[in-house]
């Protein structure tokens, strides 16, 4: 299950019960947040998220931050200690990564303490992560941003993380099939290989805002089941939505993606 940009402080409290719901139906092997787990980077909204993820049905979570989740308005602990509250609900580690036989996840911290809204990836991120792409035996391998490296529209260009062609193309060369995102509260699924020349395809996966009030027009809040055919090595992309009449989260579009093999 890929989430995102849940935004608590300003949460929608019958999507969110919703949401536990489908996670409790659905009981995903992994659980990833990628990033704006709250508003504005409080204790108190921390405590909501942690609450949530850990009422999340899934054999293991992983949280990224994102920039709302550093103080805004706290300018003391945003220069000396940005990620505390997020350190003190989900742990110490900033970049959480899974691997089993199946699935290898890595987590890419992309906030930095001195950019507000923009994220970036270094050159030392991408050598990293890209050495442990190479090194993994699993079917499926998936890098999880919370900036985008793509986007659809001309009016999100600003949000592009810095960084990305460099990181595309040493993702793509080190074997990574799924590119995760959030931030522009906008769901999508995309191959990127003709659009930027990369040595291989890799799909671009944003996910919109999962229980915010902070919807787009057109997108309600939603999250991505993404789903792996141990018998064919084939992957599919399905985006659920909130269906307020039903107050559940019902199947969307789904998206075959071909893996490049």
């Amino acid at each position: 299950m890929h989430l995102s940009d849940t935004h608590f402080g300003v949460e929608r409290d019958e999507v969110v019960t919703a949401l536990l719901q489908l996670s409790e139906q659905q009981r995903p092997d992994v659980a990833v947040l990628s990033g704006d787990v709250t508003q504005r980077g409080r204790s108190d909204e921390f405590r909501l998220a942690k609450r949530f993820v850990d009422a999340l049905t899934a054999g293991r979570k992983l949280v990224l931050p994102g920039n709302h989740d550093i103080p805004l308005y706290d300018l003391g602990r945003r220069l000396f200690a940005p990620y505390l509250n997020h350190r003190r609900a989900f742990g110490p580690d900033l970049e959480p990564e899974h691997e089993d036989d199946r699935l290898l996840i890595l987590g890419i911290r992309t906030t930095r303490r001195y950019r507000h809204v923009d994220g970036t990836v270094s050159s030392a991120q991408v050598a990293r992560s890209s050495e442990r792409l190479r090194r993994s035996k699993a079917i499926l391998k998936l890098v999880v941003t919370h900036q985008p490296v793509h986007v659809q529209s001309e009016v999100d260009q600003h949000n592009l993380l810095r960084g990305r062609d460099t990181a595309l193309r040493g993702w793509s060369a080190a074997g990574v099939d799924l590119i995760l995102g959030g931030h522009i509260h906008l769901p999508f699924v995309a191959p990127l290989r003709a659009l930027h020349g990369l040595p291989r395809e890799v799909w671009a996966v944003q996910a919109g805002t999962a229980v915010s009030r902070r919807t787009r027009p057109g997108a309600p809040n939603s999250v991505n089941l993404i789903r792996l055919d141990d018998g064919t090595g084939q992957c599919c992309v399905e985006r659920w939505d909130y269906d307020a009449p039903t107050a559940a989260f019902v199947p969307g579009a789904a998206t075959a993606v071909a893996l490049d093999r």
